[in-house]
């Protein structure tokens, strides 16, 4: 195995497995369709760093999190739907990106090039990954019951404003990770395909979180060996080999 295809291994598998355990909350609040307009977000980001030659992720995170700040702030200020914010908000996006991404260099930033990730950008993955499954596990039974009923979580003495931060913080992250696995267009099937599947075989949340990781591991690892393999584009491949698990998944969802 070469050093390249390792490293594009375990970032792969960072992105993937940690977007996957985010997503059975996003999917619990139907929100991991939000994921898409957020990689849209990104892809201002992503057009500098190719224009300057610097990391897509890296790129692409600053956008993303002011998105996020815009989009909480917002939610407060209007009571809007979180929905309805970040079209706003990822419409702008799309059109301040398309001022200056150059055409002939877009496929890295809309659909992803693991291939050429580099050490820093593995390192960085591995841990703010780590970062995301972490906080995410811990502050996840207040996120399910804010998702379920926020009159009752604030009855129950949880800081809605305050976990809804933390929540949009830990989707900006999977999504400014996720440009680089498979680029800005397909962020949303990398957070909602997994947790679909594993909404389908868990029958408890605790397995609900385990089983959408373990997908999201073995769709990444398949796609991007399947890759280099064939030198078809991995983020395709990845989110081709989700959809095929979620499909064997179908007949094993209760009724």
């Amino acid at each position: 195995m070469s050093e390249q295809l390792l490293l594009s291994l375990i970032s792969g598998i960072s992105i993937a497995g940690s977007a996957a355990y985010l997503g059975t909350l996003m999917l619990s609040r139907k929100m991991a369709v939000i994921a898409g307009p957020l990689g849209h977000l990104a892809l201002p980001g992503a057009a500098l760093a190719i224009v300057y030659g610097f990391s897509i992720s890296l790129g692409a995170f600053p956008f993303v999190v002011l998105g996020i700040i815009v989009i909480w702030l917002l939610e407060i200020r209007t009571k809007l739907a979180m929905e309805a914010l970040t079209a706003i908000v990822f419409a702008t996006g799309v059109a301040t990106a398309f001022l200056f991404l150059p055409i002939d260099k877009a496929e890295a930033a809309l659909v992803g090039d693991i291939s050429r990730v580099g050490v820093h950008e593995t390192v960085a993955s591995l841990i703010l990954g780590s970062i995301v499954v972490a906080t995410t596990r811990r502050s996840y039974s207040r996120i399910m019951l804010i998702n379920i009923h926020e009159d009752v979580a604030r009855s129950e003495g949880v800081n809605v404003k305050l976990y809804n931060l933390v929540y949009l913080s830990a989707i900006a992250i999977v999504v400014a990770l996720g440009v680089d696995l498979v680029g800005g267009l397909m962020t949303a099937a990398l957070v909602a395909i997994p947790a679909a599947a594993a909404r389908n075989v868990s029958r408890t949340l605790s397995q609900f979180g385990t089983a959408a990781g373990l997908f999201g591991v073995i769709s990444s690892t398949l796609g991007i060996i399947v890759s280099a393999m064939t030198q078809l584009p991995a983020g395709p491949l990845v989110i081709l080999t989700s959809a095929v698990i979620f499909l064997v998944t179908v007949p094993l969802a209760k009724a």
